[in-house]
Formats: C-alpha cells, sequence, structure tokens
C-alpha cells in the first residue's frame, strides 16, 4: 500500500508542511509491526540488562486531544514549533496512507474533509516520542558523550557537554529529537525524568483522558503496563532499525508500515 502525506483538514496542506519542517518530531511517519517476547531475550528481543520502567501507548484509546502535548509544554519549557512528544493522525484508504499532525496536535485535530472521509478505512491517532532505545543510534553517533542512558535506562543529554552539532538529531529514525533554539543543544522528550526520580508520573500521563498512555514498573504484576503486555498483543516502532525501544504500543494499526 502507498504511503501518502495528505491535506486531511480543509486549507490544511501548507500548514502540515510548515510543521514538518519547523518541527522536526512530526516528520516521522514509518512504523511497523514489532517482534513478541523470546526465551533468550528480554521484552521485544531486548538485552536482559534490568530495565523495570517502561512507556506504553494504547492507540484504541488515544482520542487525539492534545492534551499531553500541552502538558509536556507546560512541564518542560518546549520552544514554540517544537515538540517533545506530538500525535500523528493516520487514516487508512484504498488509495494509501494520509497522515498529518497540525502544530504537533497541540490544538487536537479538525474533522477530516469529506472527500477523505468518504473513503476512509480506518482512522488512528498515534502519539510519538523519544523512545529510550537499549541500542540507541543516537549514543553511538555523539561525539563528545554528551548523549548518555542512565543506570535505569533513561536516554538523557548533557547540556553542558553537548556541542550542538546535531548528529543525534540525525541518527534518530523516529525523528524524535530537535536542536533547541534557545539553548543551541540537542533536546527531545525525558519522559519527565525529573519527575519520574521524585515519584511522580510523565506530565503527559498525568492528563491523558482516556489512558491511552501509561508508564510504570514491567515487574510489577500489580502495574498498569504489566497488564498490557500479559493480555495485550504490543508492538514497537520500527524494529527494522534495531534500537530495542522502551516504548511500546496496543492496537498500532498493520496497514501502517
Amino acid at each position: 500500500m502507498e504511503k501518502q502525506k495528505w491535506n486531511l483538514e480543509p486549507d490544511s496542506r501548507r500548514e502540515f508542511l510548515a510543521n514538518l519542517v519547523s518541527g522536526a518530531a512530526t516528520a516521522t511517519v514509518l512504523m511497523v509491526v514489532g517482534p513478541g517476547a523470546s526465551a533468550d531475550h528480554g521484552v521485544g528481543g531486548h538485552s536482559k540488562k534490568h530495565r523495570d520502567l517502561v512507556y506504553v501507548i494504547n492507540v484504541n484509546n488515544c482520542i487525539g486531544c492534545g492534551n499531553c502535548v500541552r502538558a509536556c509544554k507546560r512541564e518542560n519549557s518546549v520552544p514554540s514549533e517544537y515538540f517533545r512528544t506530538w500525535v500523528e493522525r493516520y487514516v487508512i484508504t484504498k488509495k494509501g496512507i494520509y497522515v498529518d499532525s497540525p502544530k504537533g496536535a497541540i490544538e487536537g485535530f479538525k474533522k477530516i474533509n469529506a472527500a477523505i472521509r468518504s473513503e476512509s478505512q480506518l482512522a488512528r491517532t498515534i502519539p510519538k516520542m523519544c523512545n529510550h532505545c537499549d541500542n540507541s543510534p543516537c549514543i553511538q553517533v555523539c561525539p563528545v558523550g554528551a548523549t548518555y542512558r542512565t543506570d535505569d535506562g533513561f536516554v538523557l543529554v548533557d547540556h553542558e557537554h553537548c556541542v550542538g552539532c546535531a548528529y543525534c538529531v540525525q541518527a534518530c529514525p523516529y525523528g524524535a529529537r530537535f536542536i533547541n533554539p534557545e539553548k543551541k543543544k540537542a533536546d527531545k522528550c525525558t519522559w519527565c525524568y525529573h519527575r519520574v526520580k521524585a515519584g511522580k508520573l510523565p506530565a503527559c500521563v498525568t492528563v491523558c483522558p482516556n489512558k491511552a498512555r501509561m508508564f510504570g514498573n514491567l515487574h510489577d504484576p500489580d502495574s498498569e503496563v504489566a497488564k498490557v503486555f500479559k493480555e495485550d498483543r504490543w508492538m514497537t516502532l520500527r524494529p527494522e532499525m534495531h534500537t530495542h525501544p522502551y516504548c511500546f504500543y496496543v492496537g498500532l494499526p498493520r496497514e501502517v508500515r
């Protein structure tokens, strides 16, 4: 099936293309179904490093309201036109897959125009962000070691050492990084590391009205994320890149690649 970027809303094509340029995060459109757990590896073929905390997104529950994007902006002082997390809308038709993400979905989505709506077979809104990969390309390409992984598995940026070369921005297969225009340093989602270390949930998780976003301890049988792994089929984005992401999806449409 052919993938296409299209204006899903009346007169929105120019705005959508502008957002793709100004907020690198919204440019990623490829995703594929991930592998299941294996006997020789941890979750999804990941290494057996002991990582408790994971992020799970249930696409079936996402309503594209933009609460998560707004909460992230407030919590992390993300510059205008850039996004640490964003939401993309995918509409699947017989002619192709149409994608938009107006302003990262910070104001939600307008109604799909009539022409596309008449051809629609399936429509989903899909949150995206840094996947905090176990095998992170951004860490590998950083020439000064400014991008690093914490002992508990978070991939972060040391702004004191970052030189703003943007190698990591180019290396990320998820389009999750950008150069902060104010700090001139690499920036991205941290899963609100400062909140998690204080015993709180990421800001985006706390404002989701439909529990589309979940964060917790995979090895705690009573946690929401552990129950999701036990009861539902999960997927990851772009497993062919072998990054072993720790952001997992439930309900990701197979038609979207």
